[in-house]
């Protein structure tokens, strides 16, 4: 089903980031499904676009590449099966804008394999079985555009364990993901037209990122947010109604555990531990007192727009 767009073997690392440009790859496709809780869909389409500041390699990032190997070889030992590179760039036999940079071909079947690294801080995102759903539909796209029956997925949580997942094609999910990149690529990236915010943190950011400045003198009057503005302060009120009865509880409780540190409820774990106070410098007095010292060390942070109803 797929076709090989480029080699990788000797692609340089500035002509892979111009290609990841010309379609959606399988790590993208929770962001603009709304299920990444660290990219939004207009994050993807500002990049795809060349509108966003390549993302610098941090610690996290180099680990993942630099572990992928062990994680590969990980898996064969667990498994017993052999998995080997593809070196290229696979591209959808139809949908074009449809492309897969594999971790891993599974030998002797028509599957992939998907090589994670996870901090011991996200293990809990795979007990009992669990899938990140973003994880999750990266491997959909790939067994979307290889025509994969399934697709393996290896998480090495650091320091933990290593699990294993074996994700089922699902032709249900598939092609709704082909409907949902699809209006992206033609509806959003093609038209150079801005996907709609989708509420969360990620697509907050990017939003403050590229309306960083503002313009002191622009004024505009907004009309169609009348409903919403309404809205707005019934989940106001409801946000302060349901905050007192989360306090409650949590008062409830402590009032009930008194000077004990531990507390057990149908196997979820409480605690209310002591613990040193947080050391602070009084800057009032410092700067009454010692002002050359205050404005020596003084940090001011980046500007910011404040956003207020």
């Amino acid at each position: 089903m797929s076709k090989i767009l480029v080699k990788t073997t000797d692609l340089p690392h500035e002509e892979w980031l111009d290609i990841r440009k010309s379609g959606i790859g399988g790590s993208e496709v929770g962001a603009i499904c709304g299920m990444n809780p660290w990219a939004s869909a207009i994050d993807v389409y500002m990049d795809k676009l060349g509108l966003k500041d390549e993302k610098p390699d941090n610690e996290a990032m180099r680990q993942g590449r630099d572990l992928e190997e062990y994680v590969a070889k990980r898996f064969e030992e667990a498994t017993a099966k052999k998995v080997r590179r593809r070196n290229a760039i696979l591209q959808h036999d139809e949908h074009d804008f449809m492309l897969a940079n594999i971790d891993r071909w599974v030998d002797g079947e028509n599957a992939g394999l998907e090589c994670k690294t996870a901090s011991v801080y996200a293990a809990d995102n795979w007990s009992d079985g669990k899938i990140p759903a973003h994880y999750e539909l990266q491997c959909h796209h790939y067994m979307a555009v290889t025509g994969a029956s399934k697709w393996y997925l290896c998480c090495l949580i650091l320091n933990k364990s290593l699990e294993i997942r074996e994700i089922v094609r699902d032709e249900e999910v598939i092609a709704q993901l082909i409907d949902i990149e699809s209006a992206f690529w033609h509806n959003n990236v093609l038209a150079k037209a801005m996907p709609p915010p989708d509420g969360s943190q990620a697509a907050t950011g990017m939003i403050k990122t590229i309306y960083r400045d503002s313009d002191p003198e622009g004024v505009i009057e907004l009309s169609g947010f009348e409903e919403k503005l309404k809205r707005y302060d019934e989940i106001i009120e409801l946000e302060d109604v349901l905050g007192t009865e989360k306090e409650q509880i949590r008062q409830e409780i402590m009032v009930s555990m008194g000077k004990l540190e531990v507390a057990f409820v149908n196997g979820r774990k409480i605690t209310w531990k002591s613990q040193a106070g947080r050391k602070t410098v009084d800057s009032k007095a410092l700067r009454a007192q010692m002002p050359d010292i205050y404005l020596k060390y003084l940090q001011v942070g980046d500007r910011v727009r404040v956003f207020r109803i």
